[in-house]
Parts: structure tokens; C-alpha cells; sequence
């Protein structure tokens, strides 16, 4: 059971760094400071994109539409720090 809570920790880790490397990529872009013109850049928010909405989407149809607020990814970070320390705590410290 402790290796399977390893690598559930793992993924939850790499999902969080997605998550947040995501985040500052579109105020980045929102703010004018990176160039949606580029293909390097376009591909990767693209990449990020369907890495992510598969988990934002039951979020998002749950939350109400705030207009250009979006706070589904807020949530699945909260999401993932309540699974790490509620479930997986036990099994890896």
C-alpha cells in the first residue's frame, strides 16, 4: 500500500506543478508580458489546457459562472491538499 501512496503522491505533485505553472502562464499572457503570436507558447498553454480541463470540468459545472473569474483551479489544488494530508499522510510520513 505504501508504493501505491508513493505514486498517487507523485501524481498529485506533478498534477499541482501543472496546475500552478498554468496559472502563471495566464496572467502572463493576460497582463501582455508573453505573446500568444508565438507557436512555443501557444503549444504549451494548449498542452496545459487538455491537461487539465478533464480535471476542471466536473468543477466547473458544479461552481456558478463568476464571468472571467475562474476559481476551478483553486479548488483542485484545495482537492489535493486535503488527499495528501487526509489519506496519504499515513502511508508516507
Amino acid at each position: 500500500m505504501t508504493q501505491i501512496a508513493q505514486i498517487l503522491g507523485i501524481l498529485l505533485n506533478v498534477l499541482w506543478w501543472i496546475i500552478i505553472i498554468q496559472a502563471v502562464m495566464s496572467w502572463l499572457i493576460a497582463f501582455n508580458v508573453v505573446n500568444m503570436g508565438s507557436d512555443l507558447v501557444r503549444n504549451v498553454m494548449y498542452a496545459l489546457d487538455k491537461m487539465t480541463e478533464p480535471v476542471y470540468r466536473p468543477i466547473r459545472r458544479v461552481m456558478p459562472d463568476l464571468g472571467a473569474l475562474d476559481l476551478s483551479p483553486m479548488v483542485v489544488l484545495l482537492a489535493i491538499m486535503i488527499v495528501r494530508e487526509v489519506f496519504l499522510r499515513p502511508y508516507l510520513y
